[in-house]
């Protein structure tokens, strides 16, 4: 009976996996047609990546709950209950990520007729790239529980940083003044910070990905920073009553 559960156990897992790897799938598709449609303008296309969000929002909400029901009633210790754990935080950062398309496709629906600098228009195709790419390498990183691929991730972000400041630089040098331009300007901004979010995500999960292989977590070196300093602190600190009473005066 309990080898029957077990191996139920790891069948409800596996379809975690699998659905996790389908949710991140979904991201990574609108991501490269989100693209193409803000630099085209296909009003179209951003609408049915809009509507679209609403079928990421629904399929997170099952696998987090599946999630939460197998670690109630399965009560799964280590390596099992860090992959529960990680992916409850991963369907998170894949949603919020899918969140952030949309929101780019909002954007491009306020910007509609708007004509992209070509030095703009070359940022924003890097940018989706880039993006693109990281966010593919994290789940590539999950799928092959690939620690070195994995905390990688944080330094290939730099390059989506780096662009990310190009790209706002671009923005002050290539808009001209008035309402208008204003307006365009702060909606072109705001889709460079969707990207760059995403970016972030997919470090996030890369971390996430790191515990879940070997149990550490960044915050994990904060904590360890934190208890030196109290310890440092504890052997500098006076103890009571072990130092020499002051003298009287007049002695």
């Amino acid at each position: 009976m309990a080898v029957e559960i077990r191996k139920g156990f790891h069948q409800a897992l596996d379809d975690v996996r699998h659905d996790i790897v389908r949710l991140a799938g979904m991201v990574t598709e609108a991501l490269g047609k989100a693209t193409e449609a803000l630099l085209a303008g296909d009003l179209r296309v951003a609408e049915e990546i809009i509507t679209n969000d609403d079928l990421l929002d629904t399929l997170t909400l099952d696998v987090e709950e599946r999630c939460y029901q197998l670690l109630t009633l399965q009560q799964p210790m280590a390596s099992d209950l860090r992959e529960l754990v990680t992916a409850i935080r991963l369907v998170a950062e894949i949603e919020r990520s899918g969140d952030l398309v949309a929101n780019i496709m909002k954007a491009a629906r306020r910007m509609y007729g708007t004509e992209f600098d070509p030095r703009l228009r070359g940022l924003v195709e890097r940018l989706g790239e880039q993006v693109h790419r990281l966010f593919c390498l994290s789940i590539d990183a999950y799928v092959d529980r690939d620690e070195s691929l994995a905390a990688a991730i944080d330094d290939m972000d730099d390059a989506v940083d780096d662009l990310h400041v190009q790209y706002i630089q671009a923005i002050f040098e290539t808009h001209g003044q008035g309402t208008a331009a204003l307006q365009a300007s702060v909606q072109l901004a705001m889709v460079g910070r969707f990207y760059e979010r995403i970016g972030d995500h997919a470090v996030n999960i890369g971390e996430r990905v790191v515990y879940m292989v070997t149990g550490w977590l960044p915050e994990h070196g904060g904590a360890a920073r934190l208890a030196v300093r109290a310890t440092d602190s504890d052997k500098a600190a006076p103890i009571p009553g072990d130092t020499d009473p002051a003298p009287p005066s007049g002695s």
